[in-house]
C-alpha cells in the first residue's frame, strides 16, 4: 500500500501536513506526536525581523471554529535558523517553512537567507488577513499575486508554493496568476475573514477587531475552491480548512489536493494529524485502494 505523495517533485511518506501557525516549529507538540509519522512539518511563518504580533484579545471561539488575529508573531528567521531547523532534522518529515513579510523585500530576504539551509519547501503567505501590510492586501491583487512570485522564484533554491486567501471573488485568478509566475504549488486555502462581538461589553472580541475564522465551519467553502483551483492549474495543490478527522482528509484529496494541511484541530486535540494518517491507511485497505494517488482529483 503507497501513501507516498509526490509535491513539486518532493516525496512525502505520506500526504498528511500541520497548518501553518497551529503547530509551532514542531517542539510545541513534541510530547504527543510522532514527527516522523508526518508527511511535513509546515512551520509558522517566519519574517526577516521578530515581529511582536497584535495586541490581545487575539482569538476567539466561535461555532464549529475559532478566529485568530494574532499578526504572524515569530522571532525572526536568525533564531528560526539557529534554533528550530536543527530540532525538525531530526526527524524523516520534510521541512516546508512559511514565509512572512510586509514588502516584496521583506519575502526575498528570508527566501534568499533559507537558500543554504536544509529545508525542503517554501510555502508563501501572501494571504494572511491579520496584519495591515503584505498578507491579505498582496493575495488579493491577481497583477501582484504572480510578480511576487516570479521574484521569489528568481531567489529560491526550495520549491516555492504559494498560500492563497480563500477572501477573493474567483479563486481561479489567483491560482493561474501564481502558476504564471512560476509557482511550483499552491496552499489553500487561509482563514476566512471574520468578527465577534462581546454583545454584554459591547466591545469587539478581538483588539484587531477582525480575524481569520478557521476550523470546521469553513470546510465546504476550502473543498469547493481547491476543486475550482484543481481544474483551473496544472500545479500541485495542498488543500486545507476545517480538516479534523479522516474523512475530511480524503474529501480534500478527491476534490484534487495532493497533500493536506491539518490547522484548528490541532488545538481541541494534539494527536489529530497521526489519528488522520491512521484513518487514512485504513480507509485505503477497507476500499482496497493499493496507491493514495489513484483518489486524488478523483471526483469530476
Amino acid at each position: 500500500m503507497n501513501m507516498k505523495v509526490k509535491i513539486a517533485g518532493v516525496e512525502l511518506n505520506n500526504p498528511v501536513m500541520t497548518a501553518s501557525g497551529t503547530f509551532g516549529s514542531g517542539q510545541e507538540y513534541g510530547e504527543f506526536v510522532d514527527l516522523n509519522q508526518l508527511g511535513a512539518v509546515v512551520t509558522k511563518g517566519v519574517a526577516n525581523i521578530p515581529w511582536a504580533g497584535n495586541p490581545t484579545p487575539r482569538i476567539a471561539e466561535t461555532k464549529s471554529g475559532m478566529l485568530n488575529a494574532i499578526g504572524l508573531q515569530n522571532p525572526g528567521i536568525d533564531v528560526f535558523v539557529e534554533r528550530d531547523i536543527p530540532y525538525l532534522q531530526q526527524y524523516d518529515s520534510k521541512i516546508m517553512v512559511n514565509v512572512c513579510g510586509k514588502t516584496i523585500e521583506d519575502y526575498c530576504e528570508v527566501v534568499e537567507r533559507l537558500a543554504d539551509q536544509p529545508v525542503d519547501l517554501l510555502e508563501i503567505n501572501i494571504s494572511c488577513p491579520n496584519v495591515k501590510e503584505g498578507g491579505i492586501a498582496f493575495g488579493q491583487d491577481a497583477k501582484f499575486v504572480e510578480k511576487i512570485t516570479y521574484e521569489l522564484k528568481k531567489r529560491a533554491k526550495q520549491p516555492v508554493i504559494m498560500k492563497l486567501s480563500p477572501n477573493v471573488t474567483d479563486i481561479t485568478v489567483m491560482a493561474k496568476a501564481a502558476e504564471a509566475g512560476g509557482a511550483d504549488g499552491l496552499s489553500m486555502i487561509n482563514t476566512l475573514t471574520g468578527m465577534k462581538i462581546d454583545i454584554h461589553k459591547r466591545a469587539f472580541a478581538l483588539a484587531n477587531k477582525t480575524g481569520g475564522l478557521s476550523g470546521p465551519a469553513i470546510k465546504p467553502v476550502a473543498v469547493r475552491m481547491v476543486y475550482q483551483a484543481a481544474n483551473a492549474v496544472k500545479i500541485p495543490i495542498i488543500g486545507m480548512g476545517g480538516i479534523s478527522n479522516y474523512e475530511d482528509a480524503i474529501e480534500f484529496m478527491m476534490a484534487g489536493a495532493t497533500a493536506i494541511s491539518v490547522g484548528t484541530a490541532n488545538f481541541n486535540n494534539p494527536y489529530a494529524t497521526v489519528e488522520i494518517v491512521d484513518g487514512i491507511k485504513k480507509f485505503m485497505k477497507d476500499n482496497n485502494i493499493d496507491d493514495i494517488n489513484n483518489i486524488i482529483g478523483c471526483v469530476k
